[in-house]
């Protein structure tokens, strides 16, 4: 029977079943594990799945059992793919699972930027519109996105959702290749950052992390934004470097950011994020975008098919 261990189930939630994978064999899940308690856990197993907790050459070498490396998520950054291969050790990820939910929540984070929701909700409950003698309130304004340029980066299949709703809103859709070679027919490329970035009245990320991405934009690229645009990241945390980030909104470089992923999860108390003196202008999620319970019922079932392709029916 196979030996199957969860290093991070906590991630899944309590509300979806585990059952599917649970069923492929001798299951133990752990709700979180340290990175020092990983070797020890993963020890005997055949199998073992990962949300965000790192498998590197370490790990591996001290699972000689190890025949699967399951990860509970789309990108694979926290886990040495090339070594496990190397050790005939497979990796497989789940593809596509959440490109629905991550849209969703990029266009949750846009509005919410765009239309200053947060403003104007604490401007109803404060209860300064009631002792107002103004039908509506126009102190801070905000635009109707018709017209307007979107710029993706990253055009795969969550960003190429994310233009189709752009679209939708009629806007004109631009998008930075990564990769710098152009690959939509649909939609132009601009391959110079600063270039696009200028040209953008919204951005958003959906790039994978790699050695092209890791700080990608930084300071000097934000500056080249316009005052008024807004850049949201449901990439991975780094692709825009933090503090600078942090800097820009508060010396308003830009109008405003919205952010789900961090270089560091959960946010360390203290992070330049938290300290911001116009707060106002950035938006936090704690990596939400990849949750909706229906992307995680698939990922679920993703997982568990992952199992048996590579062990055959079980």
């Amino acid at each position: 029977m196979l030996k199957i261990v969860f290093l991070d189930a906590q991630t899944l939630g309590s509300d979806v079943s585990l059952a599917p994978v649970a069923s492929l064999g001798d299951y133990t899940a752990y709700p979180f594990t340290r990175s020092e308690e990983v070797v020890g856990r993963m020890r005997g197993c055949d199998v073992v799945i990962t949300n965000k907790v790192r498998i590197g050459r370490a790990e591996i070498d001290a699972c000689p059992t190890l025949k699967l490396i399951c990860e509970a998520a789309t990108g694979v950054d926290n886990i040495d793919v090339a070594y496990a291969e190397s050790k005939g050790i497979p990796v497989r990820n789940a593809v596509n699972y959440s490109t629905e939910s991550v849209a969703q929540v990029t266009w949750m984070l846009v509005l919410n930027l765009v239309g200053h929701t947060a403003f104007f909700d604490n401007f109803v409950k404060s209860g300064a519109y009631s002792a107002g003698t103004c039908v509506t309130n126009v102190d801070w304004p905000f635009c109707e996105l018709k017209g307007k340029t979107y710029g993706v980066v990253g055009l795969g299949h969550i960003g190429s959702r994310v233009a189709a709703i752009a679209e939708a809103f009629g806007m004109q859709v631009l998008y930075y290749p990564t990769s710098g070679k152009p690959h939509s027919d649909r939609y132009e490329a601009d391959t110079d950052l600063h270039r696009f970035l200028s040209r953008c009245d919204v951005v958003s990320v959906h790039c994978p992390m790699n050695e092209r991405t890791r700080g990608l934009i930084g300071y000097e690229a934000l500056g080249q934004m316009k005052r008024d645009a807004v850049i949201v990241n449901l990439g991975r945390g780094g692709i825009i470097v933090e503090a600078d980030l942090a800097r820009a909104l508060d010396e308003g470089l830009i109008a405003g950011a919205g952010v789900d992923v961090f270089t560091q999860e959960p946010l360390p108390a203290g992070h330049p994020y938290l300290t911001l003196q116009h707060s106002e202008r950035l938006l936090l999620t704690p990596h939400i975008g990849w949750t909706s319970r229906e992307a995680r019922l698939s990922l679920v079932s993703m997982i568990a098919e992952n199992i048996k392709q590579t062990f055959g029916n079980l």
